[in-house]
């Protein structure tokens, strides 16, 4: 019998041998290379249950019986993008009847509207309208902060900082130093979808490089702002894809330790410009189950223990099969998010909004200790009975899309129709044309 148990000790004994090797590697402590990972990439059946158990024990190891979540609120302020991501269903061109642009007044009001329900974090994350000032994105950190100093700002793709760099023609460094003057707080990691620009190419021509991620992602690191960091797996690339990938995350995080967490993100497919045009060879409609438990096993075993929190999208594979990754190497179920707009326009149908005591439940029931958390893993409240749960006013919002809206229903109003921002001629005069 081993420290893990005679049920894993059993399943090492009985699976191919690269596979158990690999396993009993990083139950021992070492970092797997990529060479030595690879034969868990195809791990099915006895290997994957082997793979899922072996995370669950470094999981227990590196952050204990405990599952966190955090209450924030989305706000995708406008889907008008410059770029045109085949795997992005979400955004719309400048001209388009469904275009929208959320003004400041309003991405403040949405953001009080969530504090006062308990929200601690507003995750703000768009598409890049053409003619945006490049301070933009900088006075609205400044006009959050200034309404509400206590609010954590979780903001702005490395996609979008190298876009208001060069719209404010300042230096990456720079712009991220101004940014954090401003008052933002932390950095989204997602843009990365997968590190390899080969596949960028085919699923998203005109994206930032994986040079470009990794310069915004380690500067913000320097600079003293912690980032989250994300895969989007499932559609053309392969399990080796991956493990570079992850490998890409490994070196950043033991260079600098500025990850909080790593989200593996499935594709979801069914209303994306790649999927309904059949652009890019190979494609596959998201990852089945089995491929979704694997890759979140997978980055416990793999990023060992450089990353101590991974963390489960609900939005994307539901909150059924985010309670199940908790056996499998889990240890956080992200937000209550409130308003999602990216994974739904693309055809993902988990909602836009579960509750704290829905997320509660959902870990309670798979054997785990909930808690509240910050964006930075700071725990706010631990629940370690029942009975210290109070239902809190969130939980006693009926009909989400009624009290939030939602993405269909900006796409349709005229209220917050894009229009075309000139350049500004003043601090406090900005002229629009409309399109």
């Amino acid at each position: 019998m081993t420290e893990q148990g005679p049920q894993l000790t059993a399943l090492l004994g009985v699976i191919d041998r690269p596979q158990a090797a690999a396993l009993e590697a990083a139950l021992a402590g070492r970092s797997l290379s990529v060479d030595e990972a690879m034969p868990l990439v195809d791990a099915e059946g006895v290997a994957l249950h082997a793979l899922a158990m072996t995370a669950d024990v470094l999981r227990q190891r590196q952050v204990g019986d405990v599952v966190t979540y955090v209450v924030n609120r989305n706000i995708n302020f406008t889907n008008i993008c410059i770029k045109h991501c085949g795997f992005c269903a979400f955004s719309r061109l400048h001209r388009s009847e469904e275009g929208y642009f959320l003004d400041t007044e309003e991405i403040v009001r949405r953001a009080t509207e969530a504090h006062a329900l308990g929200a601690t974090e507003v995750c703000i994350q768009a598409g890049l309208p053409p003619g945006l000032d490049g301070d933009h994105y900088i006075d609205l950190c400044r006009a959050l902060k200034a309404a509400l100093p206590s609010i954590h700002i979780h903001a702005f793709s490395p996609e979008e900082v190298i876009y208001g760099a060069l719209r404010s023609r300042r230096p990456i460094a720079e712009y991220l130093v101004r940014l954090r003057e401003a008052g933002l707080d932390s950095l989204p990691g997602t843009s990365a979808e997968i590190l390899d620009d080969a596949i960028r190419e085919v699923i998203a021509k005109g994206r930032i490089s994986t040079q470009q991620w990794v310069e915004v992602i380690t500067t913000a690191h320097k600079l003293g702002i912690r980032t989250t960091s994300t895969m989007m797996y499932g559609h053309i690339e392969s399990g080796a894809d991956q493990l570079r990938h992850m490998a890409v995350l490994r070196s950043i995080q033991e260079e600098t330790g500025g990850f909080t967490e790593f989200v593996p993100l499935s594709f979801v497919y069914a209303e994306t410009p790649m999927h309904l045009r059949q652009s890019a060879p190979g494609l596959r409609r998201g990852p089945s189950a089995n491929e979704i438990i694997r890759t979140h096993a997978l980055a416990r075993v793999f990023l060992g223990a450089s990353f101590r929190n991974i963390q489960a999208s609900w939005v994307k594979d539901g909150l059924k099969l985010g309670q199940w990754l908790l056996s499998c190497g889990v240890n956080d179920l992200g937000g209550t998010l409130i308003n999602e707009s990216i994974s739904t326009s693309a055809g993902a149908g988990h909602g836009q909004f579960v509750g704290p005591a829905a997320l509660r439940r959902a870990i309670r029931g798979a054997g785990r200790i909930p808690a509240e958390r910050s964006t930075l893993y700071e725990l706010r409240k631990v629940f370690e009975r029942p009975e210290d749960e109070v239902e809190g006013p969130l939980d006693r919002i009926d009909d989400a899309d009624g009290a939030f809206g939602t993405y269909r229903a900006l796409t349709r109003s005229s209220e917050h129709r894009f229009i075309m921002p000139r350049r500004r001629r003043g601090a406090d005069s900005e002229r629009a044309e409309e399109v």
